[in-house]
């Protein structure tokens, strides 16, 4: 069994409605578990102002699948949520990002782990740690060291919110 680690996102529709329904998928991934979420958070879009606010969280799943085989499972669910993909970064129904997988690194045509920008986004670094206060990223180091680099990335955590497996 490996730890893999999911970055959830959603800003069209309803967003909080959205992630209950990807942790409900995420529970039921062959070869995996669901371990932990963490609670969801609000945060501005990267890159293109002129869209709603995004509600992320993080979710930790021990699973046999293989990398490449746990991301088509992410995909899928993503496109069985009503994902479209547009243009980059467009504005979302779900998005699932495989973020760690143990401590792997993988450069593959559709796959990079760990995720190549996930220290410095706020957005997946406070809910990580949220449920994995010690968790390391492969050649970054301990994902609390990111921090500092992303204090003012504009997130708030929203209360009574989240999933517990």
């Amino acid at each position: 069994m490996v730890d893999a680690y999911i970055a959830l996102g959603a800003n069209l529709g309803d967003p909080a409605r959205q992630l209950d329904a990807a942790v409900d998928a995420l529970a039921l991934l062959p070869e995996s578990r669901l371990i932990a979420v963490s609670d969801y958070y609000r945060s501005a879009p990267v890159g293109y102002a002129d869209q709603p606010d995004f509600h992320n969280a993080v979710a930790r799943v021990t699973t046999t699948l293989a990398a490449p085989a746990l991301l088509d499972a992410l995909l899928g669910i993503e496109t069985g949520l009503g994902r479209h993909r547009s243009f980059r970064n467009a504005p979302r129904t779900l998005d699932l990002d495989l973020l760690l997988y143990g401590d792997a690194t993988l450069h593959l045509p559709q796959l990079n782990v760990p995720h190549p920008r996930m220290h410095e986004r706020a957005f997946v670094l406070l809910p990580l740690l949220e449920i994995a206060p010690d968790v390391v990223i492969p050649g970054f180091g301990p994902a609390k060291d990111g921090l500092a680099a992303v204090a003012g990335q504009a997130i708030a955590r929203i209360p009574g919110s989240g999933r517990r497996p």
